[in-house]
């Protein structure tokens, strides 16, 4: 086992390897058992690793030391007393958080200025019990010290309320620019590395608050005219869209909406660019009342079933693979054009699904976590209050391969996988199924049990849960990746008596092939 100490453990959160996020927000109505979830993909090539840091007090004469981009060091005041928090995702209170990169006007980005949205992130969780001190706590520690990101977009969620707080710097003039509209119970809300925001109510602070600057900024950097027609939209003003930049971001919004709600028929036109194409509302209403396996099914999506399905057609090749390398865009003959960005990609890092019930005590804080692409992992139960953390999620760096790090265990399975993509994710399937079903079904009886337990034997069993789920998916993963290279190896198949099967492409695959490049393989002319 792997004990916890307090300190911050290794989140090397730099901003060109998380550019690429997609978050997703299940209110409590809107979910069957009253639980709300947050849900934040962190996708960027790095090794990660799980870790605690715990509550503790502090000197409030103290200072924290961060640094700017640019390498200029700043001192930021220490709070009397932090929470207990896992990286930059949820604390002892049960408070969620995710992001999405925006970027928008590079013009506002002061790489001079401390708290990058990392920093952001992580004093929160130290300092914040709910999803409306969250807001409170952001927005003051960038007026005082400075935002020195880019834009971006914040999930905020506690067990009774969830937010959406959008944010992005002023040019030089410190402070920043910032909104935050309040997710009504009953809806479920994404976004994905565009600026979703678009007009807000100017005097209803139950449901949204904004910053002083918001709209004068934007007067002031000719962005609006005061005299305009138009009404002011956040993300129009300060993020505005292209063709790619909505192809990239809002297909993935696009793609989450219409499975959770597939009576509202959303139309592909807006993520595709087309000129007054009506925009996906910031949250909706699902057709049904969500569980958790549900959730899990909706950030495992690359868009089968539609016409951008990145399974089908020549670019998936003989066997389906949905994932393309990087980069995405590329120039020929003169026309420019993208592949697809799914919602789930290899280059995941991380990703945890917050479970926040309102019903439940908060040493009940519950991250289902997990490492690498949605589609071929397995997420964990891991309880905030945990002593203890599996050890092969605390292990590795992405410069050795180490069959005992979780990260590497999940890459090497999603990677091999790429070698004959359908047949192999089926088997995937099945054991990340039979995993994810079994945590949930051990969840209730588990959390019953340390309901009548003292305090002290709640933490130790609710860390025992924990520690054994990870550690049977370690184990696990190391067998299906053996299992994987011994049954589909040299291009054959073996079936489940071992008999060696040569399954050859599909028809499909094999037309392709003779009408494009026949001549090169006809066998008489």
């Amino acid at each position: 086992m792997k004990k916890i100490y307090p300190f911050l453990f290794l989140f090397l959160y730099l901003s060109a390897y998380s550019f690429a996020c997609t978050n997703l927000i299940v209110t409590k109505g809107a979910s069957k058992n009253g639980s709300a979830f947050l849900v934040y993909l962190n996708d960027g090539e790095w090794h990660p690793h799980l870790g605690i840091t715990l509550a503790a007090n502090h000197n409030i004469n103290d200072s924290l030391v961060f640094k700017s981009l640019s390498g200029l060091k700043f001192k930021i005041h220490q709070a009397a007393h932090t929470y207990r928090k896992t990286g930059i995702l949820m604390n002892e209170y049960q408070l969620a958080l995710g992001e999405t990169t925006f970027e928008g006007r590079k013009e506002l980005w002061d790489k001079n200025l401390p708290i990058k949205y990392w920093d952001l992130m992580g004093l929160t969780l130290q300092r914040a019990k709910t999803a409306r001190e969250a807001i409170k706590v952001m927005t003051s520690l960038v007026e005082e010290y400075g935002y020195g990101s880019e834009g971006e977009s914040f999930s905020i969620a506690d067990p009774s309320e969830a937010w959406l707080l959008e944010m992005i710097g002023t040019g030089g003039k410190g402070g920043a620019v910032w909104v935050a509209i309040r997710i009504p119970d009953g809806t479920i809300s994404a976004h994905a590395n565009h600026s979703r925001i678009g007009t807000f109510p100017l005097n209803d602070p139950e449901n949204c608050i904004y910053s002083k600057n918001v709209i004068e900024l934007a007067i002031e950097k000719g962005y609006y005219s005061k005299n305009s027609a138009e009404p002011f939209r956040f993300n129009n003003t300060y993020d505005p869209p292209s063709p790619a930049h909505l192809k990239y971001t809002e297909t993935r919004v696009w793609s989450i909406f219409r499975r959770a709600a597939p009576s509202q028929n959303f139309s592909s036109d807006y993520h595709r660019g087309y000129p007054n194409a009506e925009r996906y509302p910031l949250y909706i209403k699902p057709d049904k009342k969500l569980d958790l396996i549900d959730v899990f099914s909706l950030i495992r999506d690359h868009y089968e079933g539609t016409d951008f399905d990145m399974t089908k057609g020549v670019s998936a090749g003989p066997f389906g693979n949905p994932n393309r390398v990087r980069p995405l865009e590329w120039t020929e003959n003169g026309e420019k054009y993208s592949w697809e960005r799914p919602v789930s990609t290899p280059q995941t890092a991380y990703s945890y699904v917050a479970q926040l019930r309102s019903f439940m005590p908060n040493n009940f804080a519950l991250a289902w976590f997990s490492f690498d692409d949605t589609y071929t992992n397995c997420y964990f139960p891991f309880y905030i209050s945990s002593t203890e953390i599996p050890e092969s999620y605390t292990t590795g760096d992405i410069n050795h391969f180490n069959r005992e790090s979780m990260w590497w265990a999940f890459n090497f399975v999603s990677n091999f996988a790429n070698i004959c993509y359908q047949p192999m994710v089926n088997d995937v399937k099945i054991v990340q199924q039979k995993l994810e079903n079994l945590f949930i079904e051990q969840q209730d009886s588990v959390e019953q049990l340390a309901l009548k337990a003292t305090k002290e034997e709640r933490i130790k069993e609710l860390t025992n849960f924990s520690h054994s789920s990870g550690n049977l998916v370690h184990k696990e993963w190391i067998k299906l990746g053996d299992f994987l290279v011994m049954k589909y190896n040299d291009g054959y198949e073996k079936d489940e008596k071992g008999r060696i099967r040569s399954k050859g492409y599909s028809e499909e695959w094999l037309k392709k092939v003779a009408n494009r490049e026949g001549e090169k393989y006809i066998l008489e002319k």
